[in-house]
């Protein structure tokens, strides 16, 4: 193997500075999340994660995922109106698509509709504390806190 007469076995020029072999980190984001819970029966408080709001003020992202375990939800109330539990979340997932399928709270910012979804209630369904995080990817980090908190 030859080189040539100014550069080195790593193909730099003498001086240079050496490259690193690791890939560039990606840029990470700050994100906010909160659980979604079921509450069936407010007064006892007891609850069932179903879903996962995550919005990351970078590109604007606002998603949810949301799951109902329909046997998790009717062992803590057995008369829970579990289609009512299913609207509450395909709202929310509306919601957070935003346009006019969302109602007025459609037109608003992502950012003001997580805002609108994370504000305390007393419902069956609601949403539990705002966390925060980094993330390069929002979608993936929202399938891994899916993957973690509610299934």
């Amino acid at each position: 193997m030859s080189w040539a007469a100014d550069t080195g076995p790593a193909g730099l020029r003498a001086g240079e500075p050496a490259r690193s072999a690791t890939p560039l980190r990606a840029e990470l984001h700050e994100y906010e999340y909160a659980v979604i819970r079921a509450v069936p029966r407010v007064e006892r408080g007891e609850c069932v994660n179903v879903g996962v709001l995550l919005y990351c003020r970078q590109g604007s992202h606002l998603a949810a995922r949301t799951h109902l375990d329909q046997a998790r939800l009717l062992a803590l109330d057995p008369v829970a109106d579990v289609s009512a539990v299913r609207r509450a979340l395909q709202g929310i997932e509306l919601v957070c698509a935003g346009g006019p399928q969302a109602g007025p709270a459609g037109a608003d910012a992502p950012g003001q509709r997580f805002r609108w979804l994370t504000a305390p209630r007393s419902a069956v369904v609601q949403p539990g504390p705002v966390h925060t995080g980094l993330t390069a990817d929002p979608e993936a980090e929202l399938r891994r806190l899916f993957d973690q908190l509610v299934l």
